[in-house]
């Protein structure tokens, strides 16, 4: 039997591999999810462990979808990555859940509606929401984001 979740019945449920996913996946009631590493946060190189106030005290004008991270990911690596998920999604044949983080969600978003990366960074997320990406009548939609 597939899982299943507010009546919807889900082909795959995905995961990324940090505990904090798979944790919220688990108090979800999907305690198998599939881990992909597709789904793993922004690599933040050498801006790992600080945060945003003071990557900006350093660099005013840096913009993670832009920018990137100094040896970490470039947005072009991690829109490739949302972009191999949504390929990995396809192969489920129906509704696919996603567990992750916020930075790569955007992606996957961004991906899905084939918009550049950059457009990322106006999608507010924050946790333990909802958001659902459709093929709808327009193609690749956004039929719900960021709801509680």
């Amino acid at each position: 039997m597939r899982p299943r979740l507010a009546g919807i019945e889900f082909a795959a449920v995905y995961s990324s591999p940090m505990a904090r996913a798979r944790k919220t996946a688990e108090i979800a009631g999907f305690v198998t999810p599939v881990i992909t590493p597709l789904l793993r946060e922004f690599d933040y190189g050498d801006y790992e462990g600080i945060t945003s106030v003071q990557i900006h005290s350093r660099n005013p004008d840096w913009d993670l979808y832009r920018d990137g991270c100094p040896g970490g990911e470039s947005p072009a690596d991690v829109y490739r990555r949302a972009s191999e998920f949504l390929e990995l999604a396809a192969t489920a044949k129906g509704a696919v859940l996603a567990f992750a983080h916020g930075h790569i969600l955007r992606a996957v978003a961004v991906a899905w509606m084939q918009l550049e990366i950059a457009a990322a960074a106006r999608l507010r997320l924050d946790v333990a929401t909802l958001s659902l990406l459709v093929e709808g009548e327009h193609g690749h939609e956004l039929a719900m984001w960021n709801a509680p």
